[in-house]
């Protein structure tokens, strides 16, 4: 496997060396750090209590609702309005 040079500032340089172990290389150090930060995101789950949980469920669902509603509203409106435009240009009247 290949390497690669990196550069640092000082102040971070002497971060990471401080959290290094004995025998732990600079690349060992990255990888632990690394795979430290990166936990996995199914660990948070079932951690909100069940009332929080339920009031949380509704306000999502709320918001869906009244974001689907919106949208259909708007989708209605504008098909209105263009067939009331194509309506407009048939009338021998008006052209």
């Amino acid at each position: 496997m290949g390497t690669k040079t990196i550069g640092l500032r000082d102040d971070v340089y002497e971060r990471l060396k401080a959290r290094k172990r004995d025998e732990e290389s600079f690349t060992e150090l990255v990888d632990r750090l690394l795979e430290d930060s990166d936990p996995d995101w199914r660990e948070g789950f079932g951690t909100l209590p069940e009332a929080e949980g339920a009031e949380l469920d509704a306000i999502v669902s709320d918001s869906r609702t009244r974001l689907s509603d919106g949208l259909s509203e708007r989708q209605n409106e504008a098909l209105e309005l263009l067939s009331d435009e194509d309506h407009e240009d048939d009338d021998p009247k008006t052209a």
